[in-house]
Order: C-alpha cells, then structure tokens, then sequence
C-alpha cells in the first residue's frame, strides 16, 4: 500500500490498512495514473504572422494604431511571451477600425486593404493566440503540476482560483466574439491566480481516491466468497471489526474527505471545462487526448464512493449489519 505517497496524509491508507487486516486479506494498489500533461512544445501553436511593413507605417502615423504595429514589428514585440503578444493582438483588432475609417478611402485604398487582410487573419488565428496564452501557457502547466503530497488539501483551498479561471472562460469567449477592448487589464493577473492554483492537487487526490477504492473490492469480494465473518445471519467477532473499521475510518475520515474533494472539484473544473469548450477549435490533439483521460478519471473517481459502499453493504449485510447503520 506504500504506492499511494501522495495519500499519505489524507485517511486513504489509514482505511485501506485497518480494512486489509480487519479482512485478513491484503489489498494490493493498482500503480496506474492519469498521464502528466502533454509537453510544452505539443501543447503551443505557432500562428501565422501578418506583418505590416515600415511604409505603410509612416502613412498611419496621425492613427493610434502605428505604435500598436511598431511594437509588434519591433525585436520587443517578436519576443514577447504569449500572453503579451495576445494583448498586442487585441490591441491591434480593438483600434484597426477608427484607424481605417480615418484614412481616405481613395488614396490609402491599398493600405486600407492591408490592414483589413491583417485584422482578418488575427481574427481567425484569435483562438490560437488565446490557446498559448492560456491553457498552452506555463501558468496552466503549473496549475495542472501534481504536488509530490497532498498534506490537508482541499481543506487549504479557496474560491479565488475558479473565480480567476471564470474569468478567463468568459474574457476568451468575449474577445472571439469581437470585443477585443474587455478585460485586457486582468489578463496578466489572471494568469497569476492560475499559477497557484491545484488542478494538479485536484486530479491527484481523485486518483488516489480511485485507486484506494478500487484496490479494496476483490480483498472484500475474497472474504465474501471465503471465510465469513457471520455466526449465522449474526456478525461474528470478527465481522464486528469489521463493521467498526468501516464505520471509524471510512464513514467518519475517507467519506468526509471524499466530500470535501467533490465539492472542491465542482468549483473548479466547471470553469476549466468553460475555458476548454470556448477554445476547443484551437485545442491540439495532444491536449484533447489528455483531456478526455482526465475526464475518464474524473468519472470513476466519483463513481468510486459508491462501488465502495455497494462492496461492503454485500459483505455486511450477509450478517445482517449495513454501513452507517446502527448494529443495534
């Protein structure tokens, strides 16, 4: 049972120990996990780059936009991390229009026509800007880090990560639908909360949970088929440690624990789940087949709970005993 280290301080292997010996048999984890996150090459998506060039500049100069453009142009804006290059992008779609409106439509036709092509391919290449900044960014690879334990996770978490990832989830979808000016302020910020946040610690505690659980069922399966822990339809002493183990340690610790997680998960992956659907279009393949391993752990890790109860009512109620039933 030592491969559940990062449950060794929530009441997962405290339970499964009580629970083996209780049994007389021994409970075995299965060392599977979910896969780390895809690395960081496969997750970023180089977008095509539409350059305006140093004479079309010098006829843009009564218009905002030419610093916008000189900086994306300059050896600053090429180096520029994603989340600033992304806000650069915005700024370039948020002032492009008062710019062509005030060129005159005949001489600067030509110009006009190249900054339309520039915001027509920033707009389509939005989405995979967003991407990198975001859910291919570092700051989500480090949200997504699983820590090396879990200590007293979740009792250390709060509301401010999802709220950030909200946020996010709604800024994304605002700038594809064309208003390039919201929001550009918390970008960074945002980013900053995501950074600290425990989608890692989330996915990690499941695991565990999932694993411990599951570990459990053919040891109480064995004792079912085996030797009983019943005088009759009555629990033996044996069968009434049994019952105590489940009701100190699984009812009293790991349901209370289990709890405290679905309730952290339900904060925070719904926004995580809004941010991936608003940029789906842009999503790698690399990132999509981790995802959909990590949704597979996120539905048997809640299913686990209750295929554990339903594994000890058999064994229990064969003495006529019930989990969380009193023996009386």
């Amino acid at each position: 049972m030592g491969g559940c280290s990062e449950s060794s301080s929530v009441p997962l292997d405290k339970y499964l120990t009580r629970l083996a010996n209780s049994l007389d048999r021994p409970i075995t984890l299965n060392a599977n996990r979910l896969p780390p996150l895809p690395r960081s090459r496969d997750l970023h998506i180089d977008p095509q780059s539409h350059s305006i060039g140093l004479l079309d500049l010098l006829a843009l100069n009564s218009c905002e936009l030419s610093t916008t453009i000189g900086t994306i142009n300059s050896s600053l804006g090429k180096l520029a991390n994603d989340s600033q290059r992304l806000l650069l992008e915005l700024e370039f779609l948020s002032l492009a229009p008062a710019c062509i409106s005030a060129l005159n439509q005949t001489a600067d036709a030509e110009l006009i026509a190249t900054l339309q092509a520039a915001m027509s391919e920033k707009h389509r290449m939005l989405s995979t800007r967003i991407w990198n900044a975001t859910l291919g960014g570092p700051e989500f690879r480090t949200f997504w880090k699983r820590p090396h334990r879990l200590d007293n996770y979740p009792a250390n978490t709060g509301s401010q990560i999802s709220l950030s990832v909200a946020r996010l989830a709604e800024l994304s979808n605002q700038w594809l639908n064309g208003n390039y000016a919201a929001g550009s302020g918390e970008l960074e910020g945002l980013l900053g909360d995501v950074r600290s946040g425990d989608g890692g610690a989330l996915l990690a505690a499941l695991d565990a949970q999932r694993a411990a659980l599951a570990a459990a069922a053919p040891a109480i399966q064995q004792r079912l088929k085996g030797a009983s822990i019943c005088i009759g339809n009555m629990p033996s002493p044996e069968g009434r440690i049994v019952d105590n183990v489940v009701r100190k340690f699984f009812i009293a610790e790991v349901q209370v624990w289990s709890v405290q997680v679905a309730r952290r998960r339900n904060q925070l992956m719904p926004p995580v789940l809004a941010l991936e659907q608003s940029l789906r279009k842009a999503m790698p393949d690399a990132y999509r087949t981790w995802a959909r391993q990590r949704n597979q752990l996120l539905a048997s890790a809640t299913d686990a709970p209750r295929e554990h109860v339903r594994h000890l009512a058999a064994l229990l109620e064969s003495c006529g005993l019930r989990p969380g039933v009193s023996s009386t």
